[in-house]
């Protein structure tokens, strides 16, 4: 159950109406985690993009290159009278992706594939820093927590052809090994609530 995942102990109330908020994460290969992100009620779009360099350098040749100072990075809208700024922070660190591997996720290497919370204003960054503190001392991880905090500068869409990519290509090797697992894990602990 998620529910067996701490929840932030700072975090925003839900809104009693209807609204569109965005937060910017990465956590290694963009296609992995928006497939995660679609999944997940209260969530109204994901789109694969870059952030931390450049606009000149947003580009998924260059990015790849490692050194441009992107991310590759999703940026979720969400309706915050469904879902918390933390409780989007809650699946990323524990379903996402590893929160405690330095520039890499699985096979994928390089600063382009960190794990990384683009803050917006200081209400995200105050819920991060406690949220990854909070999960520092819970001793639930074996390693320490490796994610950084940046403050969004820019986002810059992906090309087009990584848009929904793990939706449009279930069957392809990469998102059968790295995203399906994911994605199933979010349904068991989504169902497991209901």
């Amino acid at each position: 159950m998620l529910d067996d995942y701490p929840d932030p102990e700072i975090d925003v109330p839900l809104l009693a109406e209807p609204s569109e908020f965005q937060a910017v994460l990465s956590g290694g290969c963009f296609w992995c985690t928006e497939a995660v992100y679609l999944e997940l009620p209260g969530v109204v779009r994901v789109e694969s993009g870059y952030t931390g360099g450049e606009a000149s350098t947003a580009h998924y040749e260059t990015v790849c290159q490692g050194n441009t100072g992107h991310a590759e990075a999703i940026r979720i809208t969400y309706d915050p009278s469904i879902i918390s700024y933390g409780q989007l922070l809650k699946v990323f660190f524990f379903v996402a992706h590893d929160p405690t591997t330095l520039n890499r996720q699985g096979n994928d290497e390089g600063t382009q594939y960190r794990s990384a919370i683009f803050y917006k204003d200081q209400d995200q960054r105050r819920i991060a820093v406690a949220y990854i503190h909070q999960l520092d001392r819970s001793g639930l991880f074996k390693s320490p927590i490796v994610t950084t905090l940046e403050p969004l500068t820019g986002f810059f869409l992906a090309e087009k052809y990584h848009q929904n990519f793990a939706r449009r290509h279930p069957t392809h090797p990469y998102i059968q090994m790295a995203a399906a697992p994911k994605i199933r894990k979010l349904k068991s602990l989504l169902n497991s609530v209901e």
